[in-house]
């Protein structure tokens, strides 16, 4: 395991967690969205993370001896939420159906404040152990002083 190798785990992390948060900001922006592309309304969207897998190649031997072997982690896709959306009755509305009732978007705040404070605490834990392998290397440093 290289010297600097936290360093790009945590970096992976904090990139993939910024965008679930911008993702989740998407969503609680288009919570009242009734009509989206394609004239539906917004479907909720979900980051999928995936271990980032090193380069084989780059060096074998210290993938072979090290136990931990992965280089962080990398968002494989953003996904649509299936849920149904949700229905509200509402007759004067531009886009109500004939029985007076209104298709609002699948997002539900409370489960996006949720995953907002989630992402926010893996962000921070992130950002904590940087400066833990930075404090680390620094007191190496100082060894090598005296």
């Amino acid at each position: 395991m290289g010297m600097f190798d936290s360093f790009y785990t945590s970096a992976s992390a904090l990139t993939a967690e910024k965008t679930r948060i911008d993702i989740i900001s998407k969503n609680l922006a288009n919570v009242n969205s009734t009509r989206g592309t394609g004239g539906m309304p917004y479907r909720r969207q979900m980051v999928v993370f995936q271990e980032k897998k090193p380069n084989p190649f780059s060096n074998y031997l210290s993938s072979k001896l090290n136990k931990v072997n992965n280089e962080g982690v990398v968002i494989s896709k953003i996904v649509e939420d299936s849920s149904p959306f949700k229905l509200v009755y509402e007759p004067g509305h531009p886009d109500a159906d004939e029985n007076g009732y209104v298709k609002m978007s699948n997002v539900e705040p409370v489960k996006e404040m949720v995953d907002m404070i989630d992402a926010q605490r893996a962000y921070e834990a992130n950002i904590t152990a940087m400066n833990a392998t930075k404090a680390l290397l620094m007191k190496s440093l100082e060894i090598g002083r005296k």
